[in-house]
């Protein structure tokens, strides 16, 4: 009687040390993918044209997200923005005057797309544990920057407001809770053609299979981050067993 009960509290403890172990990767793994982010499908050129998709998940259990709101960066005022529709969602490109006008195939801009704002229909939002993606075509990219900012401001139907608008850390620093999206870019190679989808993208992450260079960088953060948590895991499971046969070694109990 006293060898089962015996046993029975090495089990129990051996449980405990994997339910900890559990909760460790669980807390490790998911904060890492619940970043706004923008993606591409190639790199995108310094001074070429690039589709951006913004993909934004949602983080409250209880509330939807009903509203996105992308800043494009006032330094660096891109000439031409146009939107893709998204079903349930209204989406608005708001312009604004240029400080210093711009060239576009040979002519002056003077104003250019500030926000852009996808604002859902009623009855529809980004619901608990989904995400939804939001596209645009952006150019030329700036030729004198190897980034582009792009602040975005989530809403929810509770009222809630994320402001997802900290920019990139520096190396070695650790990311900042409301990181905002981010446009990797590379230099134009002699010989390429600027024009057409290409880029890399941000923030974030996302941890959701992004294809940009930034999402990858989240996504590797969120790989190893889960990696560890299973490590401990697995240890935990080591120490667990290892305390029943020994338990049982020590009572004179066969292995089962």
């Amino acid at each position: 009687m006293s060898t089962n009960r015996f046993g029975g509290r090495t089990l129990a403890k051996g449980g405990a040390v994997l339910a900890t172990a559990a909760f460790i990767a669980l807390g490790t793994a998911g904060p890492a993918s619940a970043h706004v982010t923008a993606s591409t499908p190639k790199d995108a050129v310094q001074g070429g044209y690039t589709k951006v998709t913004l993909r934004v998940p949602n983080e409250r259990p209880n509330a939807g997200t009903v509203k996105l709101e992308l800043t494009l960066p006032a330094e660096y005022p891109l000439a031409s923005v146009s939107t893709k529709p998204t079903a349930g969602w209204k989406v608005e490109a708001v312009k604004g005057k240029l400080d210093k006008p711009v060239q576009n195939h040979g002519a002056e801009v003077t104003e250019a797309v500030r926000t852009v704002v996808w604002t859902a229909d009623p009855g529809v939002r980004i619901e608990p544990n989904q995400f939804n993606e939001f596209d645009l075509s952006i150019g030329p990219l700036p030729d004198n920057t190897d980034q582009l900012v792009i602040p975005a401001k989530q809403t929810y139907d509770n009222g809630e407001v994320v402001d997802w608008n900290a920019p990139p850390p520096a190396a070695g620093a650790q990311e900042p809770e409301h990181p905002a999206p981010v446009l990797k870019l590379v230099a134009k190679k002699t010989g390429g053609d600027d024009h057409g989808t290409a880029t890399n993208a941000a923030a974030g992450s996302d941890g959701h299979g992004s294809s940009s260079s930034a999402a990858a960088g989240t996504d590797d953060t969120a790989r190893w981050l889960g990696g560890a948590g299973l490590a401990v895991g697995a240890l935990g499971l080591g120490f667990g067993v290892g305390a029943v046969l020994r338990s049982r070694r020590a009572t004179g109990t066969p292995s089962a």
